[in-house]
């Protein structure tokens, strides 16, 4: 009989194409098969073409772009030399996770696809599209597809003779064993973070614990917004930069949420254990310290400020002891019941946290080896960096917006890293933040000739603040922003740097206050008025046009001004100005990074 073996193979950036591999890898397990879940580029990519049976869970971020945990993997997929009978012998099957407001909905997911099709694969199901704009989320795509390949998989390798699929009643195994030390061995909780000797390149593994040299409000008292630029000190630490490129952060709970969560788990936060893999072959959480402490557990991995997912009530419910609790739970896990879980978890923006505090029978009755597998790692944010080596020699800065915001519940929610950040002060002693840096999507050009308009609303000014800095440094002009923000009293951000360079000649400025007069103007409206000098930097000196800020409804406005300059100063039609921005961003003269 042929080997029951299953590969899922994930390539997530916020964790959700994760769950779904994991959620899948739950499900293979109640259907006997040897399971394994892999992120696509801890998977050596050589043993492709002896898996039988694999299936792919893939996100598609900002542009199109596979995530951060499959580019070594696409890469390769993407070699040239590769024989079209390379994975003859495979069936696979790809479910896709995206957002149908992106231009490029689940274009990873549907590439991937046809690849491994290309290269011998054989398709068990069309690829799955998952869209996060859909009412329940890409559940609704997940349930029904995963249903059919259960049966398409079944089909092929059926149970083995005497068994049976393992009722969903049953709890399966924890990941891994979780084993207290004697009172003796335990240390107090110092900084267990391992961060990075000089020797090594900064990295997610080995980040690099930099000095916070300042932190400061930018924003006036009075406005709503509290946004900072913070500086970090990174002498000796081996990281290099340019314009463009992204500072990660390991952000941390606040102390006082990780005393809640220990008081509602009757955890002890000094007590001190040891993590073992349940099954062989399981790789231990690379990010933890072994032994370990509860208190670091809780603060620097477990992300329980996050909006807890689907899988988090699912397994819940096997703890609870309380009827009332196991029905509601088990509610919340029903395909039945996802608008129900919408309302109570994702709309108000409730925390798992807070979830606990809403079962606490359920809550005091987990096992701690469950908690790696009921709670997702806290994920590294990124940020544009703010300013040049040039400039700032061993210095990173950020421009950071302090996410708060109020929903029906009574307290306001708060982004975790912006609020850690924003609590933290240099003045009080020293301040440590594990960092690291990555490529980011934007290149700016290496020829002091070529003109560069940059436009930044918001905290989307940032990166250009950084290639701006590069470029004076070297002496180059032709550097045009375009900036927007609400009012010039109280969100201008870093107003005198930009007016000293625009009397030095370095820097052309237009700004759009929105809210200084009664008609709104923002950027697209500056871009219209200033229409014919565009069209000149365009196409006279070959300028390039990079965009960054919140990607809701900027992005397009942008792009409909920068049409429009194209059929009113240059006389093309519509589709013809359509074609000309499409040609730019493909020989990379228009290049945009948005986030929402």
């Amino acid at each position: 009989m042929a080997e029951r073996r299953l590969l899922i193979l994930y390539g997530s950036q916020t964790g959700t194409a994760q769950d779904t591999a994991e959620r899948i890898g739950r499900e293979a397990k109640r259907r006997h098969f040897q399971c394994r879940v892999e992120a696509l580029d801890s998977y050596d990519v050589a043993n492709l073409i002896n898996e039988l049976l694999v299936v792919f869970v893939c996100a598609t971020t900002g542009q199109g772009d596979p995530p951060d945990n499959m580019k070594i993997f696409w890469r390769f997929l993407f070699r040239k030399n590769l024989p079209p009978s390379s994975l003859c012998q495979m069936d696979y099957a790809v479910l896709g996770l995206g957002d149908s407001s992106y231009p490029k909905f689940n274009f990873v997911a549907k590439k991937l696809h046809k690849r491994v099709l290309q290269l011998g694969g054989n398709p068990l199901l069309p690829v799955a599209l998952g869209d996060d704009q859909h009412d329940l989320g890409p559940d609704a795509v997940i349930d029904p597809w995963l249903l059919a390949l259960w049966d398409k998989i079944l089909a092929l390798y059926p149970l083995p003779p005497g068994f049976e699929i393992i009722s969903p009643d049953v709890r399966l195994p924890s990941k891994y064993t979780l084993h207290y030390l004697s009172e003796d061995s335990m240390h107090p909780d110092g900084d267990l973070l391992q961060l990075t000797a000089a020797r090594a390149v900064p990295s997610e593994l080995h980040p690099f614990a930099a000095r916070m040299v300042s932190n400061q409000r930018v924003t006036a008292e009075s406005h709503f917004q509290d946004v900072r630029l913070i500086e970090f000190d990174t002498v000796g630490s081996g990281i290099t930069f340019s314009a463009g490129d992204v500072v990660m952060i390991q952000p941390q709970n606040c102390p006082e949420d990780v005393q809640q969560f220990c008081q509602l788990l009757r955890l002890d936060p000094d007590r001190s254990f040891l993590l073992k893999p349940t099954e062989p072959g399981t790789a231990l959480p690379a990010l933890l310290p072994q032994p370990c402490t509860i208190r670091h557990l809780v603060t620097h991995y477990l992300d329980i400020s996050c909006v807890p997912r689907r899988s988090f009530f699912e397994l819940l419910s096997y703890f609870s002891t309380n009827e009332l609790e196991r029905e509601k739970l088990q509610e919340f896990s029903s395909a039945q019941g996802q608008e129900e879980l919408y309302s109570y978890c994702n709309r108000p923006r409730r925390t798992t946290l807070e979830a606990l505090w809403d079962f606490p029978h359920t809550t005091s009755a987990i096992p701690p080896e469950y908690l790696l597998d009921l709670i997702p790692r806290i994920r590294p944010r990124a940020f544009s960096i703010a300013s040049s080596l040039l400039a700032h020699p061993d210095r990173i800065q950020i421009l950071v917006a302090v996410v708060r915001y109020k929903t029906r519940l009574s307290k306001p929610r708060r982004g975790l890293c912006s609020t850690w950040l924003a609590s933290l002060n240099p003045e009080q002693g020293d301040v440590q933040v594990p960092l690291w840096v990555k490529k980011g999507g934007m290149k700016f050009p290496a020829d002091p000739d070529i003109p560069v308009i940059m436009i930044g609303p918001g905290t989307g000014v940032a990166p250009f603040r950084a290639a701006i800095q590069e470029r004076v440094a070297q002496g180059w002009k032709g550097n045009c922003l375009f900036f927007g923000c609400r009012q010039k009293s109280k969100d201008f951000y870093c107003q005198a740097e930009w007016e000293e360079l625009v009397t030095k000649g370095f820097l052309t400025l237009f700004t759009a206050f929105s809210r200084d007069q009664e008609e709104k103007v923002y950027v697209q409206h500056r871009i219209q008025e200033n229409r014919r000098l565009v069209w000149e930097l365009l196409t006279s000196r070959s300028a390039h046009v990079y965009l960054a800020g919140n990607a809701k409804q900027m992005p397009a406005a942008v792009a409909e001004a920068l049409q429009s300059v194209l059929q009113l100063e240059g006389g093309l039609s519509p589709s013809e100005a359509e074609k000309y921005l499409t040609a730019l961003e493909q020989t990379q003269r228009f290049q945009s990074e948005t986030w929402s």
